[in-house]
């Protein structure tokens, strides 16, 4: 490939060199002049020029790959910044949908719940009205999504009032943890998740909400009782979500020396 670009460039020097010569040397032989194209065309420094520009070529095409390279990655990420928020969306109706796949109202006991003296001022007649029940959680739960906090959490309370044998009644218990947990009372959250562990023995919340005391805790910078419920979900729950996340946040706490 040199010795062609030599080639190619040789006319171009006899040009140039004819015209750059002294008018003194117009006159010199055509042979000398021919020999001295071609010492200039084989000289070194042609030589040495013709890789420079080769090396330059050579580096533009690396840097365009590099920036490339950059403008994939950061495309990546954004799409898996959108995966993210798709995955949170998706787990929302999941769960949302998981609430009414559960069956019928049933009058099943249930562990009583502490501090509800005044329950049966406002506790409807259980499982009178299933309708009605699915209807005061899918209102609370839409303003959840919402992020509407505050209302939110003010329905499901009353939820769980009027109808505390409900399918749907350690859903929305979890969710008054969640919502303490986004709005970052902590404190709040352990007790409200504890309900969940405590008053729904069966419910599949459980897991969810040792995960999310822990995370709490975590939060709270009580890394003891934090790895203690990582552990907890990891040994009770082995191949659920929870437990795969609960193993995340272990190692998380490792790294940083907790």
């Amino acid at each position: 490939m040199m010795k062609r670009t030599l080639n190619h460039l040789a006319p171009l020097l006899l040009v140039s060199v004819f015209f750059a010569a002294p008018l003194q040397a117009a006159d010199a032989p055509l042979e000398q002049r021919v020999q001295r194209l071609e010492k200039l065309v084989e000289g070194q420094g042609l030589v040495d020029m013709y890789l420079r520009l080769e090396t330059l070529q050579q580096e533009v095409q690396q840097l365009r790959g590099e920036v490339e390279v950059q403008a994939n990655t950061i495309q990546g990420l954004k799409q898996r910044q959108r995966d993210l928020y798709l995955d949170i969306d998706r787990r929302l109706r999941q769960l949302e949908s998981g609430a009414v796949a559960k069956p019928s109202e049933v009058v099943t006991p249930t562990t009583p719940k502490a501090a509800t003296p005044t329950k049966s001022k406002t506790v409807a007649p259980v499982a009178s009205d299933p309708a009605a029940a699915e209807g005061a959680y899918r209102a609370a739960f839409k303003l959840l999504k919402e992020g509407r906090y505050a209302p939110a959490t003010s329905r499901f309370k009353d939820f769980l009032k009027k109808y505390p044998d409900s399918s749907y009644a350690d859903n929305a218990q979890y969710w008054l943890g969640e919502i303490s947990y986004v709005t970052r009372a902590f404190k709040q959250a352990i007790v409200e998740f504890d309900k969940v562990i405590k008053n729904y023995p069966d419910s599949t919340k459980i897991a969810d909400a040792l995960l999310k005391q822990a995370y709490c805790y975590y939060e709270l910078k009580d890394y003891t009782k934090a790895r203690e419920l990582l552990t907890e979900v990891n040994t009770r729950f082995p191949h659920s979500t929870a437990a795969s996340l609960a193993e995340k946040r272990r190692k998380r706490i490792t790294a940083e020396g907790h």
